[in-house]
């Protein structure tokens, strides 16, 4: 008896050492965290008589954050109500991944009530159905009462208490409603949109892109105490295992997202290798779920997380550094994602105020990532459809995009009479260098002339490789005497880069708008040709223009000539 006498004096001693929080009368939240005092218990064994004589410690920060701890947290507030009418509040715990939590608040007979909730009990364990742990409390007129918390978790404890009246604390969450309804409702367009695009494209960076979408977006849901509220409110197995899961998945997906877009196989085929490794990684912490706990792999899980993110921005470094394009908007997204995060993790230390934004910004960051990495497949496309009309040994606009562009600016020349000229170039003996250097020898030389024109020719010109050794130059809005000098200056040019070498010179023909009545982009194209074969019987190493009198003795032999071209193209 005296001994228990003593645990009650001693408690309220203790409870005298701290300040009681007077709530405001508008009844506006509060963050509790500057006006809790916090117990550790690393036995995990104590109760509620025996922390009430044991000492706490004042938090004096503006959160109550510990990681991962293996100890029960206790925590104690005390609250003052100076007015004449009782006050009815709303208790949030606004970090809903706590395995264990239980709230002790005093009645008017002197005991205790205690009420058990945590995402280790069914869900309809808590007092108000939602996503996060939310407590009602009635504090007398003209009193002061205290308050106690435990929490316990294989996973990081994190104490976000608030208190507020249930209008006020009914008006965040509408707006909190709103804004998961705007941040999951743009995870659903993003899925859709590139569902679309892969239907279309067929590419596998965007069925991957979907897959890592669609993990991420459920395990945001999961970590939001979303996924336990609506879909398996009745499986605290579930609920805690899910995370994980969906964070392996999530992680196998990115990887190999981003191994797709950067094409890091032959980009950096070591730091693509290690990637595999850490997807094999993931693969076995997965398998490793209905085996362990979740307390004994959130902290491998966690750990490889962190080498991930690392990875995942080496490579997007690696790729830029290497000229591939969708690699801008890879590590911008990664970046927003990991603002995102630090900013979160400054909230959570206390550096940062707690607000809305602080509180989901890392919400926020992740939306934005996935909105950048839908750019970066964006940008892939982009260069899907530009290899398509690229010619591969040269680099130079290909046969197919030459008949495309040749059709479009022979109607607009016509629609607006401007001037049109097209330039045929052919290497001249091309076919005897091949069988005396290599073809190895010759493709160095395709790619000599084609540098040639890349240095030379200028937009709004179009440099091609038509076949085999055959370029064309289109030239919009030029007339014959602008195409003499860009023709003369490449034949010269090019005689002079390969001086002291094998010689190479070409033969040019050259054919304009104002020379016939062309009414199709073959007829322009057939005239430059009988040109060319005109400067190929006249010497080679010349350039000649379209006149009408070649195009009879030429056909035939032009028709010929341009098979053989066919056949010789690689």
């Amino acid at each position: 008896m005296l001994s228990g006498l003593l645990l009650c004096l001693w408690g309220t001693l203790a409870q005298a050492d701290a300040g009681a929080l007077a709530l405001p009368a508008n009844g506006e939240g509060v963050n509790l965290a500057p006006h809790l005092q916090l117990l550790e218990d690393p036995s995990g064994q104590l109760g509620l008589e025996q922390v009430q004589a044991m000492e706490f410690r004042d938090n004096q920060a503006n959160s109550a954050n510990f990681g991962f701890s293996h100890s029960a947290w206790w925590v104690r507030f005390r609250l003052s109500n100076p007015s004449g009418q009782i006050r009815h509040l709303m208790l949030r715990q606004d970090y809903p991944l706590i395995d264990w939590l239980e709230f002790w608040s005093p009645q008017s007979d002197g005991s205790w009530q205690v009420r058990n909730t945590g995402d280790r009990r069914p869900f309809a364990s808590r007092e108000i159905d939602h996503r996060d742990f939310i407590f009602s409390l009635d504090l007398p007129p003209y009193s002061e009462q205290t308050y106690y918390l435990r929490y316990a978790s294989a996973g990081p404890i994190n104490i976000g208490l608030s208190l507020s009246s249930a209008q006020a604390l009914l008006e965040r969450i509408s707006l909190e409603q709103l804004a998961y309804g705007f941040y999951y409702g743009a995870f659903l367009s993003l899925v859709l949109y590139n569902l679309f695009m892969f239907l279309v494209v067929r590419d596998r960076a965007f069925f991957f892109y979907l897959l890592y979408v669609s993990c991420y977006g459920l395990y945001m849901a999961v970590h939001n105490g979303l996924s336990y509220q609506f879909l398996w409110p009745d499986s605290p197995r579930l609920a805690n295992d899910s995370l994980l899961l969906l964070l392996g998945l999530s992680l196998l997906w990115a990887l190999q997202f981003a191994r797709g877009i950067l094409t890091t196989r032959q980009l950096a085929p070591r730091l693509d290798r290690l990637s595999q490794v850490l997807q094999g990684l993931c693969v076995v912490l997965m398998l490793g779920i209905p085996q362990f706990s979740y307390g004994q792999l959130i902290q491998p899980f966690a750990g490889l997380t962190l080498v991930i993110t690392l990875q995942l921005l080496l490579l997007g470094v690696v790729a830029l550094l290497a000229g591939a394009r969708p690699a801008r908007y890879y590590l911008l997204a990664w970046t927003a994602l990991l603002l995102g995060v630090v900013i979160y993790m400054l909230k959570t230390f206390g550096w940062l105020p707690h607000n809305m934004l602080t509180q989901n910004a890392f919400q926020l960051g992740s939306l934005i990532e996935m909105v950048l990495l839908s750019l970066a497949l964006g940008s892939r496309v982009r260069e899907l459809k530009r290899g398509s009309y690229l010619d591969a040994l040269t680099g130079l606009c290909n046969r197919r995009h030459f008949d495309s562009q040749m059709n479009k600016e022979l109607q607009v020349a016509r629609q607006f009479g401007q001037p049109l000229s097209l330039l045929l170039l052919d290497i001249d003996h091309f076919k005897r260098f091949n069988d005396e250097h290599g073809h190895q020898a010759g493709d160095l030389v395709l790619q000599k002339v084609a540098r040639l024109l890349q240095c030379e020719v200028r937009k709004p010109f179009t440099a091609c490789r038509h076949g085999g050794e055959e370029f064309a130059v289109i030239m919009p809005n030029s007339t014959a005497a602008a195409a003499r000098v860009l023709a003369e200056r490449l034949r010269k040019e090019l005689a002079r880069m390969t001086e002291g070498e094998a010689p190479l010179t070409l033969s040019i023909g050259l054919a304009s708008l104002a020379d016939g009545p062309f009414e199709q982009p073959e007829q322009l194209f057939a005239a430059a040709d009988d040109a060319l074969y005109a400067a190929k019987r006249g010497g080679r190493d010349q350039l000649v223009e379209y006149q009408d009198e070649h195009a009879g003795q030429c056909e035939g032999a032009r028709l010929g000539r341009r098979a053989r071209s066919a056949q010789s193209s690689r």
